[in-house]
């Protein structure tokens, strides 16, 4: 996992502790003084979002425990390995992509981080600039020249 990762879950845990958990504890107080519990809507919600944060929190923790951290600080840019940010250029396309090899928890597409366990990932890892590399996507293939290797803090 990098660092950022392990901030963000680290973040996570917290808001859920902090904000979230007693936030949830004053609603099931309110729900229950409407009365009723048994036909109390508000309750069973509040009650069921209870499961779920206390659910949310032990995966965080187990996550946490378990992660190893990788330092970027200390590797090199000569090849694709994990933590690294990668400029590639579509061969057919000729459009430019940026993408960060991270851990399983942490990919997002939508953000530009790739699972290191992708198709695409998997492909980059241990190559090095000037590289084109034949990634199998769902689609089919796609063809990508490594055009800068860098890591980012």
């Amino acid at each position: 996992m990098t660092k950022k990762g392990y901030i963000k879950l680290q973040d996570e845990l917290e808001r859920l502790r902090k904000v979230e958990r007693p936030k949830n504890i004053r609603d099931i107080e309110e729900a229950r003084g409407h009365g009723d519990l048994s036909e109390n809507a508000e309750y069973h919600a509040a009650k069921e979002r209870q499961g779920f944060i206390e659910g949310r929190m032990q995966e965080l923790q187990g996550k946490l425990v378990a992660a190893q951290v990788i330092d970027t600080s200390r590797l090199s840019n000569e090849k694709v390995v994990f933590g690294a940010t990668i400029v590639l250029l579509d061969q057919e396309s000729e459009e430019e992509k940026r993408y960060t090899i991270v851990g399983t928890d942490e990919a997002d597409l939508k953000e530009g981080k790739i699972s290191v366990l992708s198709p695409v990932g998997k492909s980059l890892i241990g190559h090095a600039v000037g590289d084109v590399v034949t990634c199998r996507i769902p689609a089919g293939t796609v063809d990508y020249e490594i055009l800068e290797i860098f890591f980012e803090e």
